[in-house]
């Protein structure tokens, strides 16, 4: 045998690796909450969407929820228009809200259609506004003001269902409104953990700029592949989880409640990762199980 035909067996031993999960996954829907440096990064942002639209072809049934703060935050500079955080939350005006929803819904959503469309998949860029998909209610805590933000209330899906059934994938801007119509800024985290629960997805993957959750965080080898929801409150309790991973697990946590199987916090500044965490028995990030 030639080291070029050894070769293309072992490539081919590696698609067949795959096969247990392509089969396990099929006709399922995984909810991917897309920003960090995946968003940024223009040399990792092409292989995450690769790993998208593979996703696709291959009969899962992705569904993107996406940030882009840093967009939001350029041309709000760019503007002369002053940025202002309270204890994480920007404080969003009227005028800085139209800057938002420019950026979201326009320009990031957008791009991402068409990074996506370039890949051979379909996929159809749609606001939380549209087709009622978020409903908001404003954001008010300890006595702050934040303008124009707000938490979802409710998560209609009917579109986005349909989008899904006719082979497109949607990419959804975190921006919604109340009943009267006023619109809102959205946590995209939680925006994400919404539409997951409302479809009910198999997957929650939360693309972020850490690695996963650590035993010791001062050991990156020490990364914890699968966690059991039930232990998560120990893992806070004793020190395992701290600092600004308590609210990112948080947050998988509440994607847990809603009805979501699996959710991932994977280090989206690492190639193909989504592919190395789905299609893989090692996987690269955490896995938190119902």
């Amino acid at each position: 045998m030639t080291k070029a035909m050894q070769i293309s067996i072992d490539k081919a031993k590696i698609l067949m690796e795959a096969l247990p999960y392509i089969k396990r996954f099929y006709n399922k829907t995984v909810v991917i909450k897309y920003g960090g440096s995946a968003l940024i990064n223009p040399d990792i942002k092409e292989t995450i969407i690769q790993d998208i639209a593979l996703m696709k072809l291959v009969g899962m049934r992705p569904v993107i929820v996406h940030g882009g703060g840093p967009d939001i935050n350029g041309l709000l500079k760019a503007m002369g228009i002053e940025t202002k955080f309270v204890d994480g939350l920007r404080v969003t005006d009227e005028k800085t809200m139209e800057v938002v929803e420019m950026v979201l819904a326009g320009k990031v959503n957008k791009g991402i259609v068409t990074d996506i469309e370039t890949q051979g998949v379909k996929a159809v860029g749609v606001s939380g506004k549209d087709g009622g998909i978020l409903k908001a209610r404003k954001i008010e805590k300890s006595g702050v003001d934040y303008g124009c933000v707000g938490e979802v209330s409710s998560v209609d899906p009917k579109l986005l269902l349909s989008l899904m059934d006719n082979e497109f994938i949607p990419v959804v801007a975190p921006i919604a409104k109340d009943d009267e119509g006023n619109t809102y800024n959205v946590n995209a985290d939680y925006a994400a953990v919404a539409v997951a629960g409302a479809l009910q997805a198999e997957k929650l993957v939360f693309l972020t700029d850490v690695e996963g959750v650590m035993r010791d965080v001062k050991d990156p080898n020490s990364i914890m592949s699968f966690i059991h929801a039930d232990k998560i409150p120990q893992l806070i309790e004793d020190g395992t989880i701290s600092g600004g991973m308590i609210p990112k697990v948080e947050c998988c946590m509440a994607g847990i409640r809603q009805g979501v199987n699996n959710v991932h916090i994977l280090d989206g500044r690492v190639e193909h990762c989504l592919i190395l965490e789905i299609f893989t028995p090692e996987g690269i990030g955490t896995m938190i199980e119902k």
